[in-house]
C-alpha cells in the first residue's frame, strides 16, 4: 500500500523515486547543448594557456585541443550521444574527450570551475546572438530605407490617436522606422561592447592558485580583458538580462510596425499589398488575404517580454557568488532570441515585398481636414494673426466644412471670407497635401528633401 501511494505521488515518469526526479531537475543538458560549440571554443583555449603557462605539457595541451576537434565534429554531425546522467554539456563535453584521448583529457579541468565556465560559454554565446541581431537589423533597416527612397515623395495621412493630422510621405514614415531600429541596432553594439569580459579563470569564485594568464584566454576568445572580479565574473548575468532588454525594446518596435502593417492591408485602408509570402487565406472565404506573418510578430513580444521578466525574477534574489538558480538563464534566452531573430526575418521579407497602394495613400492624406495646420501657419505668417486666433478661425472652417460635406480646399473663397474677410485666394495654395508635405522643410521634416537627405544618410551609415 505505501509502495503504491508512493508510485502515484512519483507519478508515471518518476516512479522510481526521488533519484529521478533530481536527475531530471538538475539536468540542462537537454538546452546548454545549444552551446557545444562555445564551450569547445572555451576549452580550447584554456588548454593552450596551460601549456603556455607551463601547467600541463605541450603534448597533453595538443591531445585536449585535437580531441576536442573531434568532439564538436561529432556533435555538429549529429553522430554525439548526450547523457543526461552527465548533467550539462561541459561533464558531457569532457566525457567523450576522455573516451577519445584518454588520461591528458583529466588535466583540461586545471584551474578553472563549471562556474566560470558555464559564464564564458553563455558570454560567448550571446556575443555571437547580438552579432547575428544586428546584422538582422541592419538587414531590415536596409530594406526600409530602400521603401523609402521609392517614395520620397508619396503622401500619405499622418496620424496622431489614430485620427487623420497632418500629410506626411510614405518615406518619412518609412524613415521613422529606421531610426527606430537604429537605435536597436545601437543597443546591441553597445551591450555587446559592455559585455565582452572574460570570465575565464575565475574559477569556482575567489580564483585559483595556478599561475593561469588571464590575458591569454581572454584575447584567444576575443575579449577585449579579462573580468575585474572574480566573485563579480561567475554570479553576473547582466550580459543575458541587457540581451534581453534590448531584444524586449526592439520586438516591441517590430510590433508597433506589424499592427501598422495589419491596419494597412486591410480593405478599410489598401494602403499596402503585402505578398503571397508572407500571407495566408480563409478556409472558408475565398476573399480573404490575412496578414499572418505580421500578426505572429505582434505576439512575439510576449514571449520575449516574459524571457526578460523571467530572468530579472530568477537574479532578483541571489547572494553572491553563483546558485544553482542561474541554471534557469538560458532557456529563457534562448527562446526570445530565436523569436527575435525569427520575426525580424519575416519583418525584412514582408518590407522587402510589400507595395505601397500610392493612390490610396493620397486620397486619404487629403481626408480628415488634413491641411488644417497649414491654413492656420498661413494666416499666422501672411495676415500677422496670433496663433490662438488662427487655430480658432481654422476651427470655425473646419466646421463649415464638415456640415457642407466637403473637404477644406473644396470652400469657396467666399465661404472662407465670411469667417474672415481677410483670407484671399492664395490660401488654396497651401492647402494641397503636396504643398503641404513640401513646406515641412525643418530638419528632421516630412519634406521629400529631408526625406532623401536622411535616406542617403543611413545609405552611407549601413554601407
Amino acid at each position: 500500500m505505501t509502495q503504491k501511494s508512493s508510485n502515484q505521488m512519483w507519478g508515471g515518469r518518476f516512479a522510481a523515486g526521488p533519484d529521478a526526479i533530481m536527475e531530471a531537475i538538475n539536468a540542462s543538458i537537454g538546452f546548454d547543448k545549444r552551446m557545444a560549440a562555445q564551450d569547445i571554443a572555451g576549452s580550447r583555449a584554456h588548454a593552450a594557456m596551460l601549456a603556455a603557462a607551463g601547467i600541463v605539457s605541450d603534448s597533453d595541451a595538443d591531445a585536449m585541443r585535437e580531441g576536442l576537434l573531434t568532439v564538436l565534429s561529432e556533435i555538429e554531425t549529429g553522430d554525439f550521444t548526450f547523457s543526461t546522467a552527465l548533467e550539462d554539456i561541459h561533464m558531457n563535453v569532457e566525457a567523450r574527450l576522455k573516451e577519445v584521448i584518454g588520461a591528458p583529457a583529466g588535466r583540461l579541468h586545471t584551474g578553472r570551475s563549471r562556474n566560470d565556465q558555464v559564464a564564458t560559454d553563455f558570454k560567448l554565446w550571446v556575443r555571437d546572438q547580438l552579432d547575428a541581431v544586428a546584422d538582422a537589423l541592419q538587414a531590415l533597416m536596409r530594406a526600409l530605407v530602400s521603401q523609402a527612397e521609392a517614395g520620397a515623395d508619396w503622401v500619405m495621412p499622418g496620424f496622431t490617436h489614430l485620427q487623420t493630422a497632418q500629410p506626411v510621405t510614405w518615406g518619412h514614415h518609412m524613415m521613422a522606422y529606421v531610426e527606430m531600429f537604429g537605435r536597436d541596432l545601437g543597443r546591441v553594439r553597445d551591450a555587446r561592447a559592455r559585455m565582452n569580459e572574460c570570465p575565464l579563470g575565475a574559477a569556482a569564485l575567489a580564483g585559483t592558485s595556478f599561475p593561469i594568464d588571464r590575458e591569454m584566454t581572454a584575447q584567444d576568445l576575443g575579449f577585449d580583458r579579462p573580468s575585474a572580479n572574480s566573485l563579480d565574473a561567475v554570479s553576473d548575468r547582466d550580459f543575458a538580462l541587457e540581451f534581453l532588454s534590448s531584444a524586449s525594446i526592439c520586438a516591441m518596435h517590430l510590433s508597433r510596425m506589424a499592427e501598422e502593417l495589419v491596419i494597412w492591408s486591410s480593405a478599410q485602408f489598401r494602403f499596402v499589398t503585402l505578398s503571397d509570402r508572407f500571407s495566408t487565406g480563409s478556409s472558408i472565404m475565398p476573399q480573404k488575404k490575412n496578414p499572418d506573418a505580421a500578426e505572429l510578430i505582434r505576439a512575439k513580444i510576449g514571449r520575449i517580454f516574459g524571457a526578460n521578466v523571467a530572468l530579472m525574477t530568477v537574479m532578483k534574489g541571489l547572494p553572491l557568488a553563483y546558485s544553482k538558480d542561474m541554471q534557469e538563464d538560458k532557456e529563457q534566452v534562448f527562446d526570445a532570441a530565436d523569436n527575435l531573430m525569427l520575426a525580424l526575418a519575416a519583418m525584412e521579407g514582408m518590407v522587402k515585398d510589400m507595395s505601397a497602394n500610392r493612390e490610396s495613400l493620397e486620397a486619404a492624406a487629403g481626408s480628415g481636414f488634413s491641411t488644417a495646420t497649414d491654413l492656420a501657419d498661413w494666416l499666422v505668417r501672411v495676415l500677422d494673426m496670433p496663433f490662438r486666433e488662427a487655430h480658432h478661425v481654422t476651427g470655425s472652417l473646419v466646421a463649415m466644412a464638415e456640415g457642407k460635406g466637403v473637404d477644406l480646399p473644396d470652400l469657396s473663397l467666399a465661404d472662407m471670407q465670411s469667417v474672415h474677410s481677410e483670407i484671399t485666394a492664395d490660401i488654396f495654395e497651401v492647402l494641397g497635401v503636396h504643398n503641404s508635405v513640401a513646406s515641412r522643410t525643418s530638419y528632421g521634416g516630412t519634406a521629400p528633401v529631408r526625406v532623401r537627405e536622411q535616406v542617403a544618410r543611413w545609405k552611407e551609415l549601413l554601407g
